[in-house]
């Protein structure tokens, strides 16, 4: 964070605007809220979010960690020896790299794109299938962001009758 000139001991200022965080972002979140999940911890630290960087290869994180020779495991290991909210580290670690594995598959709530890719059909019959009412769906307070129900998934399913 230094590197970068980020002041990240002190408390941030109140933001004025509404903050939209990228799709990057918010795996990073729910990656860390899965580490602090597993680790038994009550929220998500700082520590929590160092161990979900762990996994990150591309963008800003990955150049820092290719630029200073750091892997994705001594990432964690170091996470770990610093013992950010945790009294042993190891289970830091264990959750850490545990947590790197499939977050979005835990959502309750899905993107367009998510929920083509979970039923393996192309976003735009996704699409297809809000539009005609087929799958509900929802919009996001204020967004343009859609949200489907994973548990709605199954509504554009059909049995298959086997022909005799």
């Amino acid at each position: 964070m230094e590197t970068l000139g980020v002041d990240w001991v002190s408390p941030p200022e109140r933001p004025r605007a509404k903050v939209a965080y990228s799709q990057g972002a918010v795996d990073l979140f729910d990656r860390a809220a899965r580490i602090a999940k597993s680790n038994g911890d009550g929220g998500v630290g700082v520590a929590h979010m160092l161990g979900a960087f762990a996994g990150e290869e591309g963008g800003l994180m990955g150049e820092l960690k290719r630029a200073h020779g750091i892997t994705s495991a001594s990432w964690r290991a170091a996470v770990a020896r610093i013992g950010l909210g945790d009294s042993n580290g190891v289970r830091l670690e264990q959750a850490a790299s545990e947590a790197g594995s499939e977050v979005k598959s835990t959502r309750e709530y899905l993107t367009p794109e998510e929920a083509a890719e979970a039923l393996g059909v192309h976003v735009q019959t996704m699409r297809g299938y809000i539009r005609s009412e087929r799958l509900p769906a929802y919009r996001v307070a204020g967004e343009r962001a859609i949200r489907i129900l994973r548990s709605d998934l199954v509504k554009v399913l059909e049995p298959l009758v086997a022909e005799k």
